[in-house]
């Protein structure tokens, strides 16, 4: 049985996955589940530490209190994260700078997990650019994001977007193996249908905000959202299933992802 971690997806392309990625869907509803972000941006930074439920259970994840939480990174810099609660252990003075790595422990209910991730450096975010096609009658909106990829073969990226005030993002991941060192040529495609079932879901119209984050990751947060996506694609869509494979050991669910962030803001003309 697949289950709900903690973010909610809407998925309409999947683009730059390299390979097909086995993944275990076995029920994993109680395990730890951790999530967390370093960036480089200034502080503070958080790790959300929950557990996750079934598929059939409502999107209400029980925080786990009492973690040692402890960041760290390879010139020598530490810090233990306090409790903020909601699951939240937060930095004070701990800095993001592109090209270190980051390890992550965590001792919680018994047991202690760690990851690692390197921040790659900044690919600037140039800007977006519109484009749209008619399908059906229906006019899709599609945004370009400007960039040049290093002529260094293994960048990934990660884009998020939102529209309007709506808290729903929808996410894309792109690798340079098709177009390294080039202008960037993938576009991202936004929402063209409306639910009345579901009034996050909006179909993007003239005048809309689209609010764009670009990361740059490391490859295995990359595998981490490429599996994501591909589970959602499968049958998932609208949840975010209990597994993809993680960087983080001892069975946790989740990532820890230390990655750049650039973010642009487009109305749709």
């Amino acid at each position: 049985m697949k289950n709900i971690i903690f973010i909610i997806l809407s998925l309409f392309i999947v683009t730059s996955c390299e390979k097909e990625i086995d993944l275990d869907l076995d029920d994993k509803s109680g395990n730890i589940v951790i999530e967390g972000n370093i960036t480089n941006e200034a502080g503070p930074y958080f790790v959300r530490i929950t557990k996750s439920v079934a598929f059939t259970q409502n999107n209400q994840y029980p925080a786990v209190t009492g973690a040692l939480v402890i960041l760290s990174d390879n010139t020598g810099q530490t810090e233990t994260l306090q409790y903020v609660g909601d699951g939240k252990y937060k930095t004070t003075t701990f800095t993001g700078v592109t090209g270190r790595t980051y390890t992550l422990k965590i001792q919680a209910e018994g047991k202690e997990y760690t990851a690692q991730s390197t921040m790659p450096e900044v690919v600037n975010f140039d800007g977006l650019t519109q484009d749209s096609f008619n399908f059906g009658g229906e006019t899709t909106y599609t945004l370009l994001p400007v960039f040049t990829d290093p002529i260094a073969l293994g960048n990934r990226y990660l884009f998020n977007f939102t529209v309007n005030n709506m808290t729903k993002k929808t996410f894309e991941v792109f690798s340079d193996n098709i177009n390294n060192g080039m202008v960037n040529q993938r576009p991202l495609f936004l929402p063209n249908e409306d639910d009345d079932k579901d009034p996050t879901d909006h179909k993007v119209v003239p005048g809309d905000s689209i609010y764009v984050e670009m990361q740059s990751i490391d490859h295995n947060i990359f595998t981490y959202y490429s599996a994501l996506l591909q589970i959602t694609d499968d049958g998932g869509a609208g949840v975010t299933p209990s597994n993809p494979p993680s960087n983080i050991n001892n069975g946790a669910l989740g990532y820890f992802s230390a990655h750049t962030t650039q973010k642009k803001t487009f109305v749709i003309q």
